[in-house]
C-alpha cells in the first residue's frame, strides 16, 4: 500500500547510480514538499555501469548514451539538491546529522560540514576487489566500476599502445571485457582461480562459454591464481600465475568481484548481515528505522533460500531504491520482493543466463534438488536460423517447486530464463511450467517450447515415468546402451563410457535379447530425446533404466 504525501521530510541519500538515483526520483514523485539531498562522492550521479565495457569496445559509440541522468537534469526536472564530489563520511544517529566532506582540488581544500536529516537512504554500492600483490598499483592495472574507470581503460586502448591484455576473473564483467577487447583487436589472456569460467554456473553449462572464448583466440587459464605483476617503472609488463606461467601484457583488468561499501553503516552501529552487507527489512530499513539501505551494499532476501544475501545486480538495486524512496517520504510502500539472481551475459556468439539455484549452489546451501537438462532449438527447427540451446532446470524432488535454471546457446535464452524467473517469483512448480500458454509461431518458438520440454521431463521424473542419470555421473558398473546411429557415435563417442552397447533406437525392440535385464541400465542418445523413447521401451520390458541427462552432447562437456 502506498500514498502520496506533502510532509516536509528532509531526506538524505548517500550515493547515486541505480539505487540512490531511483530512490531520489521516486521520493520526489511521491512527495513534492520533501527536501531531498543526494550526495555523490564522484562526478557522475546516474550512469549505466552495465554498459561500460561496450563503450570501451566501441559497440556503444556515444559516451553520453551511458549517462542516465546528469546532476543538472535531476536538479531541473526533480528539484533535487544534488551535491557531487561530496562524500558522507559518518552518521551521528543521536544528533541526526551526517558529516560530509566536500572535495577540493587538493586535500587541503577539502571542507567538512554537518547535514541534518529526518531520513537517510544508504546507496554506497560496492567496490572492486583489488588483491594485495606486488605490482598491483601499476598505472596500467585497472578496475572497471564507473565512467572514470571506463575512460582510463578506453584511453589506453585508443592510444594503440595495448597489443596484449590480461583480464583477471571470469565473471560477467571479466567476460564482457574480454569480448570487447578482442573486438578492438587486442590479444587477451583470461585468468580464473576456479576450475571453470563463470563459476556461478554448473560446470557443463559453462563449457560452451569457454569454447567460444577459445574459438575467438582468447587464452583461457582456469584453476590458477594471479601470483604477482612484473613492472617496468610505473607500468605492468607481465603477470605471473600460480603455476609459474608468465604472460606478457600492456594492460591488466581486475574483475575479481566486489565488496559491499558497508563501512559507513558499520561505524554508525547498524547491523551487518552474514554476507557482509547491511541488514534490511522488507521496506529496506536498517536496524535504525530512519535509515534505509539499497543496492549492492545491502542484503535483500534471496528467493531460493528465503535468507538474506547480497545479490549485486542492477535490477534489484533499482527496484529496492524505488520502494525505499517512497517509504522514506510517505511512511508507506509495497514490500520488497525476493531476489532470484536473474542474470544474462553474451560472450561472442554464445549467451548464457541463469536464475535461482544451480545444482552446485543447492548443494552448498544444503537444499535437496533434482535437475533435468534438455537440448532444443530456440524456434521451430524447420524455420531457417534455428539455434541450439541447452536448458537445465533445477527443482525440489518431492514438490516439483522450481529452484533455478541455466540456459546457454544463441538467440532466445533470455526469454526462457525470464519465463522461469517469473514462475519462481510466484512459487511455481515444474507442472506449472508444463502448462504455460506461451507464444508460438515458427520464427519465435516451437509449439513445445524448451521450457515445456524441460518441465515435461521433470514432471515425468516426479511421476516415476522416467529416471535420469546426471550428465557427469559415473557410468561404471551399469549397462550402457547408446541408441544413436553408428556415424553419430563415431563423430562424438560417449565420454567415459567404456563397454557401451550400440543399438539404434529404431532397432531396440527387436534386439532386447542382446541386453541383460538383471543389470542397471543407462541409455544415451545425442541430447536425450531418443534416450527417453529407449528408456520407456526398456522399462516396460522389465529393465531398471535411467536416461542420461542431455545425452552425449552434455556429458561430453563435463570432461576434458
Amino acid at each position: 500500500m502506498s500514498a502520496e504525501s506533502n510532509a516536509p521530510v528532509r531526506l538524505v541519500i548517500v550515493g547515486g547510480v541505480a539505487g540512490g538515483a531511483s530512490a531520489a526520483t521516486r521520493a520526489r514523485r511521491m512527495n513534492e514538499q520533501a527536501e531531498i539531498i543526494l550526495f555523490e562522492k564522484d562526478d557522475d550521479v546516474s550512469f549505466a555501469n552495465c554498459g561500460l565495457p561496450y563503450h570501451i569496445g566501441e559497440e556503444i559509440k556515444d559516451r553520453d548514451a551511458l549517462v542516465v541522468a546528469s546532476a543538472d537534469f535531476l536538479r531541473r526536472r526533480f528539484r533535487l539538491d544534488v551535491r557531487t564530489r561530496e562524500e558522507v563520511v559518518s552518521i551521528d544517529r543521536e544528533k541526526r546529522v551526517v558529516t560530509v566532506v566536500r572535495r577540493g582540488m587538493t586535500s587541503e581544500q577539502d571542507k567538512t560540514y554537518e547535514q541534518p536529516y529526518d531520513k537517510v537512504i544508504l546507496a554506497p554500492g560496492a567496490s572492486p576487489i583489488v588483491p594485495d600483490l606486488p605490482g598491483v598499483d601499476s598505472d596500467n592495472v585497472l578496475t572497471l566500476r564507473n565512467l572514470v574507470d571506463m575512460d582510463r581503460i578506453k584511453a589506453r586502448v585508443d592510444s594503440g599502445s595495448v597489443r596484449r591484455a590480461v583480464v583477471v576473473g571470469a565473471g560477467y564483467i571479466g567476460l564482457e571485457m574480454v569480448e570487447q577487447l578482442r573486438r578492438r583487436g587486442v590479444a587477451v589472456d583470461l585468468i580464473e582461480l576456479r576450475d571453470q569460467v563463470l563459476p556461478l554456473l554448473d560446470h557443463e553449462m559453462a563449457r560452451p562459454i569457454e569454447e567460444a572464448l577459445r574459438r575467438n583466440n582468447v587464452g583461457v587459464h582456469t584453476g590458477v591464481g594471479l601470483e604477482s605483476i612484473q613492472r617496468d617503472g610505473e607500468l605492468a609488463t607481465s603477470v605471473r600465475l600460480s603455476d609459474g606461467k608468465e604472460l606478457p601484457t600492456e594492460l591488466v583488468i581486475l574483475g575479481i568481484g566486489v565488496r559491499p561499501n558497508a563501512r559507513l553503516a558499520s561505524e554508525a552501529g547498524l547491523e551487518i548481515g552474514g554476507t557482509g552487507g547491511i541488514s534490511i527489512d522488507e521496506y529496506s530499513r536498517t536496524s535504525d528505522p530512519d535509515i534505509y539501505a539499497v543496492g549492492d551494499a545491502s542484503e535483500p532476501v534471496y528467493g531460493p533460500t528465503g535468507t538474506p544475501m547480497r545479490v549485486p545486480l542492477a535490477g534489484p538495486a533499482n527496484r529496492s531504491g524505488r520502494l525505499a524512496g517512497e517509504h522514506a517520504v510517505t511512511g508507506m510502500s509495497a514490500t520488497a520482493t525476493s531476489v532470484w539472481g536473474t542474470s544474462v551475459v553474451r560472450v561472442f556468439d554464445v549467451s548464457v543466463g541463469m536464475t535461482g539455484l544451480t545444482r552446485a549452489s543447492a548443494k552448498r546451501f544444503g537444499k535437496e534438488a533434482d535437475s533435468v537438462t534438455v537440448v532444443a532449438k530456440h524456434h521451430a527447427g524447420y524455420f531457417p536460423g534455428a539455434e541450439t540451446m541447452t536448458l537445465k532446470l533445477v527443482y525440489e524432488p518431492n514438490t516439483g517447486k522450481v529452484l533455478g535454471a541455466q540456459c546457454v546457446g544463441g538467440e532466445g535464452i533470455d526469454k526462457r530464463i525470464d519465463v522461469i524467473a517469473t514462475a519462481m517469483h510466484f512459487g511455481g512448480s515444474v507442472r506449472d511450467l508444463a502448462g504455460l500458454d506461451l507464444a508460438y509461431a515458427p520464427p519465435f518458438g516451437s509449439a513445445k517450447d524448451p521450457v515445456h520440454m524441460a518441465a515435461f521431463a521433470a514432471s515425468n521424473s516426479l511421476d516415476g515415468i522416467e529416471s535420469f542419470r546426471d550428465s557427469d555421473a559415473s557410468l561404471e558398473e551399469v549397462q550402457i546402451v547408446d541408441v544413436r546411429g553408428a556415424t553419430e557415435i563415431e563423430k562424438a563417442p560417449l565420454c567415459k563410457a567404456s563397454g557401451s552397447i550400440h543399438i539404434p533406437v529404431d532397432e531396440l525392440r527387436d534386439r532386447l535379447d542382446e541386453l541383460d535385464r538383471t543389470k542397471p541400465t543407462v541409455v544415451s542418445c545425442a541430447v536425450g530425446v531418443r534416450g527417453h523413447i529407449a528408456a520407456r521401451i526398456l522399462r516396460q520390458n522389465g529393465f531398471e533404466v535411467q536416461n542420461l541427462a542431455g545425452g552425449a552432447t552434455v556429458r561430453n562437456r563435463c570432461f576434458d
